[in-house]
């Protein structure tokens, strides 16, 4: 005989022909099931968030630093 597991969520996507309100019980296990999934993160996960962060930040900028990089070598190769 297998037991429900006491970890599955009890709300929906879906209103399904029911009311869109969203109750103060769903709120609750909602809030558990993110409690929860926050503290399976390790520090690969927050390694892994920095480097995505990262690499966000520098594709963001590529332009300027090509350009402040290639003003540099022009300076230098002037002096």
């Amino acid at each position: 005989m297998s037991h429900p597991s006491t970890l599955a969520s009890a709300w929906d996507t879906s209103c399904v022909g029911r009311s869109a309100d969203i109750s103060l019980l769903e709120l609750s296990h909602l809030g558990e099931h993110l409690a929860h999934c926050g503290a399976l993160r390790g520090p690969l996960d927050q390694l892994l968030a920095g480097a995505a962060w990262l690499q966000t930040l520098v594709a963001e900028h590529v332009v300027t630093v090509a350009l402040l990089v290639t003003l540099l070598v022009g300076a230098v190769s002037l002096v």
